[in-house]
C-alpha cells in the first residue's frame, strides 16, 4: 500500500505566494462586505510592474478608476518587508494596510474611514 509522502498528519503545503494572495483576498473580501461601492471591483496579483522605481517611491498597488480595478505587486511589498527583520504578522500588516490604501485610492476616501477603529497604518 502507498500513501502520500508528506504522510496523512501533515499539514498541507503552503507557499509564501499563496499565503500573499490569501491576505489580499480576505482583507479585500472584509473591505468589500463593509462597503457596496466595491461589487464588481476587480483584484489582480502580479509580480511587478514593468516601472515599478521612480525618484521618490515604489509602486506596490496600480488603481485603475475607469475599469474599476486594483493590481497589487508582490514583489515590492515583500521587498519593502524583508529588508528589515520582520516581526511575526509584520509582514501581513503592511499587507494588509497596502490592501487598505488602494481601496482608499480607488474610493477617494482616507485608508482610516475605512474600517474605523480597524486599520492602524504601518
Amino acid at each position: 500500500m502507498r500513501s502520500a509522502v508528506t504522510g496523512p498528519n501533515l499539514p498541507l503545503l503552503r507557499t509564501r505566494i499563496t499565503d500573499f494572495d490569501q491576505i489580499i483576498a480576505s482583507t479585500f473580501g472584509y473591505l468589500r462586505g463593509m462597503w457596496n461601492e466595491l461589487d464588481g471591483v476587480r483584484v489582480e496579483v502580479a509580480q511587478a510592474p514593468a516601472a515599478a522605481i521612480h525618484e521618490d517611491h515604489i509602486d506596490r498597488w496600480k488603481v485603475d478608476h475607469e475599469a474599476r480595478s486594483i493590481t497589487f505587486f508582490r514583489l515590492p511589498m515583500v521587498r519593502f518587508v524583508s529588508g528589515t527583520e520582520p516581526r511575526p504578522g509584520e509582514s501581513q500588516m503592511f499587507i494588509e494596510s497596502c490592501v487598505f490604501r488602494a481601496v482608499g485610492d480607488l474610493l477617494g476616501r482616507d485608508p482610516w474611514d475605512l474600517a474605523p477603529g480597524r486599520y492602524r497604518g504601518f
